[in-house]
């Protein structure tokens, strides 16, 4: 059984991620180059709000070092800076999220070659499913790439210009899947040392790398002033209006967070499958109003790709077994009350 905080976090889950994709989705057609802007506008909420209530103004000190902290600090920054920024290079929101549901394929190869696993046929097979899925998404999306350009210069419209800012925001997708990867190992490793710790992890993973984003200053100046530059929409019930960015900019900084704290609480209250399930579900439930909602190009092959990545995702984490083990459970126990009792 499921208890109310699990459930809730679940709930929440959904309510929060697939409402920031909403939001992003709708910052990424008014200005695709916003992505440090909206990383930095992340970072910067949670590690306010931990600062207030995590650490108490800096009064309760950390279970683990700021040393230890420093690499995985790294790590996350330049993950979530390249998964941002890739929509600045001509990725559409659906491949986007295609790509990142990946995520198993970069985990499973990172733990072959740095922590020397073996897997099961089942995981192998899995894993070709879902990068047979990605290529063909991927390939199919090459073949009819668009600028996502907002202010276009002098050939930004040129095919060849434009695959090839298609392949940089490929390469910045592939980067950061890897990265991810390592950095889930890395935590691993901290949580054997220390003991689990997440409300304290968000914190330093969102407070330390804030003084990065001084290296990407001048984008951010940049796309902040196209923010103050958009259309005035009314706030309702508010009474007063505001840049029609700033207002989609706090939407998905706001639902960042719920999003990310509810995972937090998930992987403290479920096992690593449920939290897999659940993560896994609602990127297909983001992926499915992306395409109906925005009217995002997908094609008979991008639902075949999507198809093969999500099936994959289900067989590696043998949800399909562990449910049926879960409902034939108790008949198997109360035939084998019936056998010994005769």
């Amino acid at each position: 059984m499921v208890n109310t905080k699990a459930a809730l976090a679940i709930v929440m889950v959904f309510v929060g991620c697939c409402s920031n994709v909403v939001f992003l989705e709708l910052l990424v057609k008014i200005d695709p180059g916003s992505g440090n802007l909206i990383t930095f506008l992340q970072f910067l909420l949670i590690a306010v709000e931990g600062f207030l209530f995590t650490s108490k103004c800096g009064t309760v000190r950390p279970r683990i070092g700021l040393k230890d902290y420093t690499i995985l600090v790294v790590m996350f920054f330049v993950a979530s800076v390249c998964n941002n920024y890739a929509f600045d290079f001509n990725i559409p929101m659906p491949l986007h999220m295609i790509f990142r549901a990946g995520s198993l394929i970069a985990n499973m190869v990172m733990g072959i070659l740095i922590l020397k696993k073996r897997y099961d046929f089942s995981k192998y097979l899995s894993v070709g499913m879902i990068t047979a899925g990605i290529v063909m998404c991927t390939i199919v999306s090459g073949s009819r790439v668009e600028s996502t350009q907002v202010r276009k210069g002098d050939g930004d419209d040129d095919p060849v210009t434009v695959f090839f800012w298609w392949t940089l925001g490929i390469a910045l997708l592939t980067l950061a899947l890897f990265v991810s990867a390592r950095m889930g190992l890395y935590q691993e490793v901290l949580y054997k040392r220390y003991g689990k710790h997440p409300k304290e992890a968000l914190f330093y993973t969102h407070l330390l790398p804030l003084p990065f984003f001084a290296l990407l200053a001048g984008n951010i100046w940049e796309h902040l002033q196209l923010a103050n530059a958009s259309p005035l929409q009314p706030v309702p019930l508010l009474g007063f209006s505001l840049p029609i960015t700033w207002i989609y900019l706090i939407g998905n900084v706001l639902t960042q967070y719920v999003c990310i704290s509810s995972v937090y609480v998930l992987t403290t209250e479920c096992s690593s499958l449920t939290v897999t399930l659940v993560v896994t579900l609602r990127k297909f439930v983001s992926l499915l109003f992306s395409i109906v909602y925005f009217r995002n190009p997908f094609t008979l092959h991008h639902w075949i790709g999507t198809l093969l990545v999500f099936l994959g995702t289900i067989i590696f984490t043998e949800v399909a077994g562990k449910m049926w083990v879960a409902l034939t459970g108790p008949a198997k126990d109360t035939n084998k009350l019936a056998k010994k009792a005769n």
